[in-house]
C-alpha cells in the first residue's frame, strides 16, 4: 500500500524539506507561522431540494495567510472535500502566489458534495447558501477572493458574486474571479491554467536547448486544463498518445484527436467510445513510456508504490498535489524532472489576480495583453525556480517551496508578530 499522509501533513512535510535550501537570514518564527492557517471556517449549508426535502452539506474555507493581500484560492465541489484538504490547498496557494510574486495569499473553499446529483436550481441554491453561511464579512475584494476549481465554473462564480452583492448591497465584481465575461470576467482566464503550464514546459525545454516538436505526451484527466494543454502541445508539434477520464484512458501510438475528445466529453460520453489502439486504466497511463506525463486530476496519483514504474522523462503537475512526498525522492533519483504544481498550474491564479486588477480599474485588457503578462511572469518564475534548484543541487519542488517560503517569511517578519 502507498504511504499517503493527510494532505495538510504532506504540505507541511514539503515545507520542512525545503528549509535546508533557505538562507540563514530567514526568520524561524516567520516560517513556523506558516505551518497553520490563520483561520478555518466550517459551516453547515441547508439545501432545499426540488422535491421539498432539506439536506445539510458541509462547507469549508481555509484562509492560510493574508500577510500581503487578500486570500485567494479556488472553490471545489467534490464528495471528498475535507478540512485537511482545504488547509493543504490553502498552504500550497500561499506558496504558489509567492513563487509568482503576486500580492495575494492562500485560501481554499470546498463543499463536500457530488454536484452531479443536483439539479441546476439546486446547485444555485447550494452556492448562494454557501456565501450566506460563510458570511459577507469574511469575503470581498480586500479580504478573500475565491475562484473556480474542481466542479465549479463561471456560472457558479456568477451566482456567488450575485449573492455577495445582495448581502452587501453594493456592486463588487472583484469579490470573485473566473466570472463570465459579461459579469467582469477576464479574457484568457478559462485557459490560463493550461497556458501557464504550457509556458513552464516550453521554458524547461528551451533551457535544455531542445524542442517540444515530436515529444510524446500522456495526460491524466480530460478536464478543461487537460484538454487545453493537449491543444497547446499539439500545436507545438507534440503528440498526445494517451488521455483519460474518471473511468477509462485511451492510448493511440499515432496520436489522439483532441477535438474528438472534447466533443465526446461535452456530450458526456465515455472516452472508450473513441477509436484507440487500446483502452487502459488511469494507473497504466501514469506508467507509459512517454516524454511528458501530465497529471491533471486530483491528489496522490504518483506515490511510493508506483514511482519506480514511472517511465516519463518529465512530469508537469497541472493538478494540485498529484505527487506524494514519498514519491519525490524516488523520481529525483531516477532522473525524472518534475515541474511542481505550485509553479506548473499557477497560470490560473495569476490571471485570476489580473481579473481582480481589471475589476478594480474598471478597464479590461485584450487577450493578447493578458497572455503576454502571463508569459512574462511565468517565465520569470520558472527561471527563478530552475536556477535555484540547479544552484542547490535539488529538485524543483524544493526550490519552488523554498522561494515561496522566503518571500512569505520576509513579509511576515516585516509585519511583526503582534506581541
Amino acid at each position: 500500500m502507498p504511504t499517503l499522509l493527510p494532505l495538510d501533513a504532506s504540505a507541511q512535510l514539503q515545507m520542512q524539506r525545503a528549509r535546508e535550501f533557505l538562507p540563514d537570514t530567514v526568520s524561524v518564527s516567520a516560517i513556523e507561522k506558516l505551518s497553520m492557517p490563520e483561520r478555518v471556517i466550517e459551516v453547515a449549508i441547508p439545501l432545499v431540494r426540488d422535491d421539498g426535502r432539506v439536506e445539510l452539506y458541509r462547507g469549508y474555507r481555509s484562509q492560510h495567510s493574508r500577510a500581503r493581500g487578500p486570500a485567494k484560492g479556488g472553490i471545489r465541489y467534490h464528495p471528498d472535500v475535507s478540512r485537511e484538504e482545504v488547509i493543504a490547498l490553502s498552504i500550497w496557494m500561499t506558496l504558489k502566489t509567492a513563487v509568482l510574486d503576486l500580492p495575494v495569499w492562500g485560501g481554499k473553499w470546498g463543499i463536500a458534495v457530488d454536484p452531479k446529483t443536483l439539479s441546476n436550481r439546486e446547485l444555485e441554491r447550494l452556492s448562494r447558501g454557501y456565501v450566506r453561511a460563510i458570511g459577507a464579512q469574511n469575503l470581498g475584494p480586500a479580504v478573500d477572493v475565491p475562484a473556480p476549481d474542481v466542479n465549479t465554473n463561471p456560472q457558479v462564480m456568477a451566482w456567488l458574486t450575485d449573492e455577495y452583492e445582495r448581502l452587501t448591497g453594493r456592486n463588487a465584481p472583484g469579490a470573485f474571479t473566473g466570472k463570465p465575461l459579461s459579469l467582469g470576467g477576464s479574457l484568457g482566464r478559462s485557459r490560463a491554467t493550461a497556458y501557464g503550464g504550457y509556458l513552464a514546459l516550453w521554458r524547461l525545454y528551451e533551457r535544455k536547448d531542445t524542442t517540444l516538436q515530436g515529444a510524446t505526451v500522456a495526460i491524466q484527466w480530460a478536464g478543461n486544463a487537460g484538454l487545453e494543454m493537449a491543444r497547446y502541445l499539439t500545436q507545438a508539434g507534440a503528440t498526445v498518445v494517451a488521455i483519460s477520464d474518471s473511468r477509462h484512458a485511451i492510448f493511440s501510438e499515432r496520436g489522439i484527436d483532441v477535438e474528438s475528445v472534447a466533443a465526446t466529453k461535452s456530450a458526456r460520453r465515455s472516452l472508450d467510445s473513441l477509436p484507440a489502439d487500446a483502452i487502459i486504466t488511469n494507473d497504466t497511463l501514469l506508467e507509459l513510456a512517454v516524454d511528458i506525463l501530465i497529471p491533471a486530476a486530483i491528489e496522490n496519483q504518483i506515490h511510493d508504490d508506483n514511482a519506480a514504474n514511472i517511465r516519463a522523462k518529465t512530469i508537469l503537475e497541472l493538478a494540485n498535489g498529484p505527487t506524494t512526498p514519498a514519491a519525490d525522492p524516488i523520481l529525483h533519483e531516477r532522473g525524472i524532472e518534475v515541474v511542481p504544481d505550485i509553479l506548473a498550474n499557477a497560470g490560473g491564479v495569476t490571471v485570476s489576480y489580473y481579473e481582480q486588477v481589471q475589476n478594480a480599474q474598471n478597464e479590461y485588457w485584450t487577450t493578447h495583453e493578458v497572455d503576454e503578462k502571463l508569459r512574462v511572469r511565468m517565465t520569470a518564475a520558472f527561471d527563478a525556480v530552475y536556477d535555484h534548484a540547479h544552484t542547490h543541487g535539488t529538485y524543483m519542488r524544493n526550490a519552488a517551496i523554498a522561494i515561496g517560503m522566503e518571500r512569505v517569511a520576509e513579509v511576515v517578519a516585516v509585519r511583526g508578530f503582534g506581541g
